[in-house]
């Protein structure tokens, strides 16, 4: 199957000054010498040179439009197979109509994924760094992209590497000692290397849950009864004016949904319409939405109105918020206060508490501060750690340490060598899936079929 040549668009839909169809495959260039006529070039290309020139129809010579041409010869190419890519004019038509063109030259369109497949089957990259490409191209914030690029360059593939051989070595001595019982094998230590190696899997799974947040963020639902502030709280944590604000109470109809930057965590964050018994069908249509949109965030910001008495609508809303992440927004703050500190502390048993003044823009980092504190439980880990942030790593390395502690009991209570190599075999071809040395096929066609297509 892929021994053909195919051919995408490789930038994002809509207009733009430049956009990119790319071609990878044996017959590259043939199809390039059919759609293009270069200045100066009689279809001699050399390759990471830049060529200028016209795209062409293929079959009527009529000219698309003008373009640069770029030849990448295998192996120094993104795929290690001759790539070629034409820069056109970022119009939908044009680069639509040129997509065309390659592929009555004879491309097939690429499959989601496929470009970065092939680097994967050729070699030049391995399976961790495939899927941190995807997270490159997703990241919403700086500290998401540097995690990203940081498993693009290998990191986590290395320290896995690592681990593998470091077991591996531990297993060839065991098979050997079933093997050769009778021959005079020299004794070796595996518990040693057993148990750092458990450890460094440990290490990387306490933070794992931190690597996956700054890669998928969080969902924040900011519920509370109608005009307490929940509009207003949500322009100026985006500082944006996305949802309408009025004075008069039930203005949010629907949720409405914005993502927002905290310290590097790509936060989504649910504007809810105030949580009431309502007569009108469509209030209740908006209320049963925000009810649902408070069970599926991650934490919930309770906006109370300073300004006014503890209702028995504020402590329903409470309730309904129990056994969930919890921040009690007291909005308002600049209004005289008709709220205890205490009754606030009671309303979400254990839930911080701050005070905010949308018109003052007060506490707003605060609040930003005590989200993140709630979401990681204190500890932020260092910008410079290596953070595993792929829930399927995290799978795979939890299983691979469930292994280790089988390995390392069947070695204290002394049960045969095979019990203990069964382990470390399970635990050894666990890591092979995150950089795809034992990684199925059905598992690799999951993975790409998740990427956008020319990539």
């Amino acid at each position: 199957m892929y021994d053909d040549t195919i051919a995408a668009i490789s930038t994002a839909t809509g207009e733009a000054g430049i956009g990119i169809v790319r071609l990878s495959g044996q017959d590259s260039l043939p199809i390039l010498r059919r759609i293009f006529r270069g200045a100066g070039t009689r279809g001699d290309f050399q390759s990471h040179r830049v060529y200028y020139g016209h795209a062409l129809d293929p079959d009527s010579h009529a000219v698309l439009d003008e373009v640069l041409a770029i030849c990448m010869m295998a192996p120094r190419s993104y795929t290690r197979e001759d790539v070629v890519e034409i820069h056109c004019h970022g119009g939908p038509v044009s680069l639509q109509r040129l997509l065309e063109s390659t592929l009555r030259a004879g491309a097939r369109l690429a499959l989601p994924g496929e470009f970065t497949l092939r680097a994967f089957l050729n070699g030049r990259i391995d399976l961790a760094q495939a899927e941190a490409v995807a997270d490159v191209i997703r990241a919403r914030t700086d500290r998401g992209l540097s995690l990203a690029m940081k498993g693009l360059q290998g990191g986590l593939s290395r320290q896995v590497r690592e681990l593998r051989g470091q077991l591996m070595q531990a297993l060839a001595y065991l098979e050997a000692t079933i093997d050769f019982s009778e021959e005079d094998i020299p004794e070796e230590d595996v518990r040693g290397p057993l148990g750092e190696a458990l450890q460094t899997v440990e290490r990387l799974l306490a933070n794992a849950g931190q690597g996956i947040i700054y890669r998928q963020g969080m969902r924040v639902a900011l519920v509370g009864r109608p005009n307490v502030g929940k509009s207003s709280l949500l322009n100026a944590l985006l500082r944006a004016d996305r949802a309408i604000v009025t004075p008069v109470a039930g203005t949010t109809r629907d949720t409405l949904e914005e993502v927002a930057n905290f310290s590097g965590v790509p936060v989504c964050l649910v504007d809810t319409a105030g949580i009431v018994d309502s007569p009108n069908s469509v209030e209740r249509l908006g209320i049963e939405r925000s009810r649902r949109a408070l069970e599926e965030a991650d934490l919930c910001l309770l906006v109370v109105d300073l300004s006014e008495p503890l209702t028995v609508e504020d402590r329903q809303i409470a309730a309904l918020a129990e056994g969930k992440p919890t921040v009690v927004v007291a909005n308002k703050a600049d209004l005289p206060a008709r709220v205890a500190l205490e009754e606030l502390e009671g309303l979400a048993a254990g839930a911080p508490v701050v005070s905010t003044s949308i018109p003052r823009d007060e506490g707003l980092v605060e609040l930003e501060g005590a989200v993140l504190r709630s979401v990681f439980s204190g500890q932020v880990v260092q910008s410079d750690e290596l953070l595993v942030s792929n829930p399927r790593h995290q799978a795979i390395l939890a299983r691979t340490r469930d292994h280790l502690r089988d390995a390392l009991s069947s070695l204290e209570v002394g049960l045969p060598a095979d019990c203990t190599a069964s382990d470390l075999r399970e635990a050894v071809d666990a890591l092979g899936e995150i950089t795809g040395e034992t990684a199925a096929a059905g598992l690799l066609e999951t993975i790409f079929s998740r990427f956008c297509i020319g990539k």
